[in-house]
């Protein structure tokens, strides 16, 4: 695999097939983070869009040496923010009723290619339900730690904000999550 330091380095140096290896590394999985904030295929895609055409503006800015990755995926969650306050969304939908999205990792957090047995989808949706009523930062921390598999510190330099404020975060989130699908099992069980 390709180092996305080398990538960057050479696309800053005006290297056009070094843009395109960049993006057919990048642009997959973030565009499955893009889905996962927007909630909608077409907005994530758009935002993909938007997101690459600000690196390209950025480039420059951009310092040699250090993991783009990170970089990128910052400009990514800008890109959305500025998009859910353009269009004055208060409250940004985690699934639709009637389509689950697509996960890779199961309710418990493992990895759905080495899961033994299949995802249960009613337990899906109501984990993603749950997912939806928790506040941005802590959906955010969530979606970055457990349904990305990112790393505290990654996901911290994605959402912008230290470690510490990520894993209190992530903590209150799971939390959040643990009381919510407990409420749903109680109420699913009467």
């Amino acid at each position: 695999m390709t180092d996305p330091r080398d990538l960057m380095a050479r696309y800053q140096d005006g290297d056009a097939n070094a843009f395109r290896e960049l993006y057919a590394l990048v642009a997959p999985r973030l565009l499955g983070y893009l889905l996962k904030m927007a909630r909608s295929r077409d907005v994530a895609g758009d935002l993909l869009q938007q997101t690459f055409l600000k690196v390209h503006r950025a480039r420059a800015a951009y310092i040699r040496g250090t993991d783009p990755l990170p970089w990128i995926y910052s400009i990514a969650h800008r890109t959305f923010i500025d998009e859910a306050r353009r269009t004055k969304r208060a409250i940004v939908k985690v699934g639709a009723e009637d389509a689950v999205p697509e996960v890779p990792a199961n309710i418990s957090g493992q990895s759905v290619d080495r899961a033994e047995d299949p995802v249960d989808p009613e337990l899906t949706k109501a984990a993603l339900d749950a997912l939806a009523e928790l506040p941005e930062a802590q959906r955010e921390a969530v979606v970055l730690t457990k349904l990305d598999g990112k790393s505290v510190a990654e996901a911290a330099a994605i959402a912008g904000t230290t470690v510490g404020a990520m894993k209190v975060r992530a903590h209150r989130g799971y939390e959040a999550l643990r009381k919510l699908l407990g409420r749903k099992a109680e109420g699913g069980a009467a």
